[in-house]
C-alpha cells in the first residue's frame, strides 16, 4: 500500500513562476530525496508518492505551507491512498488505486473549491477524515506568509526548540510562540497522530 499525493498551485498565473517553482522543488526535494517519486507538469501541476502511508498528511500540510510562504498563493491538495500496481519509470505513469484516487479526487476538488481531500478504499474513513480536512482547512486555507513559514520550519525541524526556530529566521522565541499557536500547529499534530491511528486499519 502507497501514497500518493497529487496537486495544483492556485493563483500560479497572477506570478512569475519563477517566484514559486523553487519553493515547491525544494518542498518535494524534502518530502522524498528520490526524484523519480516526483514530478511537476503542466507548468503549475504536481504528483508526489509518499510510501510510508502515515506521513502523507503531514506531508500535504508542508506542500501547503511550503507554497503559502509566497502571498496570494495556495495549493490544491488531494491524498490517495492505496495499491501501487504497477511501478513506471516516474511517478507518473506508475499506476494503482493510490494514483487514481488522488488524480480523480483532485479534478472534484476544483469544482467543490475545497483544498485537501483523501480518498481510500474505505468511504467510511474518508468522510470521516474529509471532515477534519475541511475544519482544519479553516485555519489553514488562512495562514499568513508568518504562520505558513512557522509550520513548514516546525515541520523541517521537529525536534528544535523554538528558541533553536527563532534563531533560524532571526526572530524572538515568543515571535515563534505565537506564531505557532495562531497557524493552529498544535491541533495540526494532533490531527496527524488520529489521522497515523485511522490509517493503521486499512
Amino acid at each position: 500500500m502507497t501514497s500518493v499525493i497529487t496537486g495544483d498551485i492556485i493563483r500560479s498565473r497572477q506570478e512569475n513562476p519563477e517566484t514559486w517553482i523553487t519553493n515547491l522543488k525544494s518542498a518535494l526535494s524534502f518530502l522524498s530525496s528520490d526524484n523519480s517519486r516526483w514530478e511537476i507538469y503542466r507548468g503549475d501541476s504536481f504528483q508526489i508518492e509518499i510510501a510510508d502511508i502515515s506521513k502523507s498528511f503531514l506531508a500535504a500540510v508542508y506542500l501547503k505551507a511550503c507554497i503559502k510562504t509566497i502571498k496570494g498563493l495556495d495549493v490544491r491538495l488531494a491524498i490517495g491512498i492505496g495499491n501501487k500496481t504497477y511501478e513506471g519509470k516516474d511517478v507518473t505513469e506508475s499506476n494503482g488505486d493510490a494514483f487514481v484516487f488522488s488524480g480523480e479526487t483532485l479534478e472534484s476538488l476544483k469544482k467543490e473549491k475545497q483544498n485537501l481531500r483523501i480518498k481510500t478504499n474505505n468511504p467510511e474513513l474518508d468522510k470521516e477524515l474529509n471532515l477534519y480536512f475541511k475544519l482544519a482547512l479553516v485555519s489553514m486555507d488562512h495562514w499568513t506568509v508568518n504562520s505558513a513559514e512557522v509550520i513548514k520550519l516546525s515541520i523541517e525541524n521537529p525536534k528544535a526548540l523554538q528558541q533553536e526556530l527563532a534563531e533560524l529566521i532571526g526572530t524572538k522565541q515568543d515571535a515563534i510562540s505565537k506564531r505557532q499557536k495562531r497557524a493552529g500547529l498544535e491541533h495540526i499534530l494532533e490531527l496527524n497522530q488520529m489521522y497515523q491511528q485511522k490509517l493503521n486499519g486499512l
